[in-house]
């Protein structure tokens, strides 16, 4: 039946007319291969608005008659002023402010979802740099790009009832992230109103840098960030250098920010071919347009980590030319990355395009954890409870079995679903399907949207088939607070990208301006074009950024506890160090970091508004990283690197001239090296100090952020634990004296375990010391020593260089 209305489609086209628009964009791609349902749709609507064969004017609308560009770009056919369809001419038909008209007629859950997504409010990332600006919005996400409001109805949100139910419950425990409506970001101030309030360069700083990637906005047009708008932000391929490469004549091939190819890429049943490659999915790079910042969270799973150097060099002797503006190391890439894995094929749907209700922060839009498809080494994923290791709680989530379901939402069916879904669908812990992942026994199979088809083997199965290493065991199995209390990627990120002192500078000197990006995408016009579309240069506004860092680190980001109520790596969030040049050129602020006020049930009141953000680095790796990283170090703990011992106190200004020995400046004629911060008096990678007292913020999102409390530190640290039984060291070489010691430990077969027992022995007997005196102790432990050692084995350990 399919392809009979599809012939009867083409017919009429040959029978009444072709498609006008390609006598100028002759040889344009199909947006979507001809037998695919999409097209069948698109070329039935066009048939029904009169215009046969032409899926052009069902997107972009038009007056296909004219032969002119100038008419032939404006208004739209008859049919679709009175019926669903573009209602004038959309050059980006995908655009967030018309798409209700286009990509809505078949996806109207996601549409009607977008302007309540964190993909365009930005709340997190508004409310995180207004903290860094003194906490203008407290703990509150309220404010946003745009202003919106929740539905009325609770059962609008899209999602299974027992997901509607968990964000219901999620949404009370946490108001302060999860808003009922978000108002309009404050516009760009004016010189005179930085002036009297310097805080108020924060909406400059929004404004001009931050608020470039809301997918109301085409973004910046630079190396890597080139992407469409709405819809096409994702969903229209992009080359990082911005140039078309399909075979529309009429579109120029030298100029950037054009799409790579006139097609639209989704999910493993939509096939794309550019030149000669053919492929499915969204790449990962697409992504990267965005995540590139903040948490860096996209070009960290492609392996990519930020260099303040050049190298390497090519060919012609030039550097390495900037992505996203900034030049990288490649560090050993996520091994989902490795294995062919897009993010689309772990993030659901309602990650990426929302549920249709605001969310503050990630972690309250994004719904997926680790164990939902790896479970735990005692409880394969579906006898996991719904909410496990996403509690929002410090204890940990119990109930009955999650289970699996057969049936997915109408919604979720316009994207591919494998034909065979074993025993069901596997479900995230906040109880949605997972489409890609189908049970199979005790195994899954996951159908990436690429076209590949993976095999898991859960951590109970891999336990049971004994292929767990010992050290997999004691982390994982044997410890329950390690699978009880901490995130899976605490110990499987084995880096994260760290910025250390974010050091901004919002210049109102000299007349100096740049664009506004949101005012920008603000100004959206019929057509569904932005400012930024038009002429970026038409939405200045007083001032210019530019930011630098103090440092850049990735090995062993340190630990504290997320909003989730888990021990997670935390990286700097906004340690936004603030300088303000007032009209005049000089200081409004100067190095300055503001403090947070009081705010009410914080618990975090007075201190630097510096933060530290706990993260998924998204650079999980397979073998896990050592224990001694945590357990031995200072820095996971959060005292800083090498406990915070080395750096000097960045609060007093460095000089550094010639001098005399007592440190007199020789020169008159000086300059500061390093100008002081008055309010750091630590380094930026210390967040408590060895009292256990917080130094900067840890989280602003969530209730549960914070630094490690006295007794997880306590559980944590093992620094100097080898020494409490090791004061005494032999004489001689120390390497070959432990050789010496392991090699008696093994001639007399004494196992690791039998150590751990001999060593608890001699902790009751240093108990009973002081209960039954040490003579008798005396007698008891030389007793001991010979039914175990001599007696038994005849050897004499003396003889055997024991000391």
């Amino acid at each position: 039946m399919q392809y009979t209305a599809l012939l009867l489609v083409l017919f009429s086209s040959w029978l009444f007319g072709a498609n006008e628009c390609l006598g100028c964009h002759k040889g344009i791609e199909d947006i979507r291969d001809r037998n695919s349902s999409m097209m069948r749709s698109i070329l039935r609507m066009a048939d029904e608005a009169g215009h046969p064969g032409n899926d052009c004017i069902v997107c972009h609308g038009g007056n296909p008659k004219s032969k002119s560009k100038k008419y032939a770009h404006r208004g739209t056919v008859e049919y679709f002023k009175t019926h669903p369809g573009p209602k004038e001419y959309y050059p980006a038909p995908a655009s967030a402010w018309v798409n209700q008209n286009t990509c809505g007629i078949c996806h109207p859950n996601q549409v009607a979802s977008q302007m309540n997504s964190l993909m365009m409010t930005e709340q997190g990332k508004i409310q995180g740099a207004m903290w860094s600006f003194g906490g203008k919005e407290g703990y509150q996400h309220s404010i946003g790009n745009y202003k919106t409001a929740n539905p009325s109805d609770p059962h609008a949100r899209l999602g299974t009832k027992s997901y509607r139910a968990y964000m219901q419950k999620l949404s009370k425990m946490e108001p302060q992230a999860f808003p009922k409506e978000m108002q309009e970001l404050p516009a760009a101030p004016t010189i005179e109103e930085v002036e009297k309030d310097p805080s108020k360069a924060v909406y400059t700083y929004l404004r001009q840098e931050c608020l470039r990637c809301h997918t109301g906005s085409k973004g910046r047009s630079k190396r890597g960030d080139y992407r469409g708008v709405g819809c096409s932000s994702c969903h229209v391929p992009y080359s990082n250098e911005g140039f078309y490469e399909g075979n529309d004549k009429s579109i120029k091939r030298n100029e950037r920010g054009h799409m790579l190819s006139h097609q639209i890429q989704s999910s493993r049943k939509v096939k794309v071919k550019i030149h000669n490659v053919e492929y499915s999915g969204v790449p990962v790079e697409t992504c990267s347009t965005c995540h590139n910042r903040g948490k860096r969270i996209g070009v960290s799973y492609q392996g990519l980590m930020e260099t303040a150097y050049n190298a390497t060099f090519d060919a012609h002797g030039n550097a390495q030319p900037k992505l996203h503006t900034k030049r990288y190391l490649h560090m050993k890439e996520d091994i989902h990355y490795k294995k062919g894995m897009l993010c689309q094929d772990c993030h659901t749907s309602n990650d990426l395009h929302g549920d249709g209700f605001l969310s503050g922060a990630n972690a309250g839009a994004v719904e997926i954890e680790c164990q939902d498809c790896h479970g735990t080494t005692k409880k394969y994923p579906w006898e996991l409870p719904l909410g496990y290791s996403d509690e929002f709680n410090t204890t940990v989530a119990t109930g009955r079995a999650r289970g699996i379901t057969k049936t997915v939402a109408k919604y979720l069916k316009q994207g591919y679903l494998p034909k065979d879904k074993g025993d069901g669908y596997i479900l995230t812990a906040r109880g949605n399907p997972l489409p890609k992942a189908v049970k199979k026994g005790n195994k899954i199979i996951m159908h990436l949207a690429s076209g590949k088809d993976i095999e898991l083997k859960p951590l109970k199965l891999l336990k049971q088939e004994e292929r767990l290493s010992k050290k997999a065991l004691v982390a994982m199995d044997a410890i329950d607070a390690h699978t009880d209390k901490m995130e899976c990627y605490t110990c499987h990120a084995t880096w994260a990208p760290q910025c250390y002192g974010c050091h901004v500078k919002i210049d109102y000197s000299g007349g100096k301006m740049n664009p506004d990006y949101l005012m920008a995408s603000h100004d959206h016009d019929i057509h569904g074009t932005t400012g930024e579309m038009r002429n970026l240069k038409d939405y200045l506004v007083p001032g210019k950024v530019t930011e630098t860092r103090s440092y850049l680190r990735w090995e062993d980001p340190a630990l504290a506890q997320n909003g989730e109520g888990r021990i997670s790596p935390v990286i700097p969030g906004c340690q936004t160090t603030i300088t303000v040049i007032g009209e005049d050129g000089k200081a409004l602020l100067q190095n300055h970091i503001f403090k947070i006020p009081n705010v009410e049930g914080a618990g975090k009141e007075g201190q630097n508004a510096i933060d530290m953000a706990p993260v998924q680095p998204h650079t999980i790796q397979k073998e896990a990283r050592s224990c001694e990283s945590c357990h031995s170090s200072a820095k996971a703990l959060g005292l800083g690197v090498a406990g915070g011992k080395l750096n000097a106190d960045p609060s007093k200004t460095t000089i550094i001239d010639i001098m005399s020995a007592d440190k007199r400046l020789l020169a008159k004629n000086v300059d500061e090296q390093i100008p002081a911060i008055p309010n750091l008096k630590y380094d930026y990678s210390q967040f408590i100090d060895e009292n256990g007292t917080q130094l900067m913020t840890v989280g602003h999102h969530w209730k549960l952020s914070a630094p490690l409390n006295a007794e997880q530190r306590d559980k944590l640290d093992r620094r100097g634990v080898c020494l409490s039984c090791h004061k005494s060291i032999p004489d001689g070489n120390l390497a070959i004296s432990a050789m010496a010691h392991i090699a008696q430990m093994t001639e007399l077969k004494i196992d690791n375990k039998e150590h751990h027992t001999i060593l608890n022995k001699i902790v009751n007997i240093a108990a009973l010391v002081q209960v039954g005196g040490a003579f008798v102790v005396v007698l008891l432990l030389l007793y001991l020593f010979y039914r175990k050692f001599i007696k038994k084995r005849s050897i004499n350990p003396i003889n055997k260089g024991w000391k």
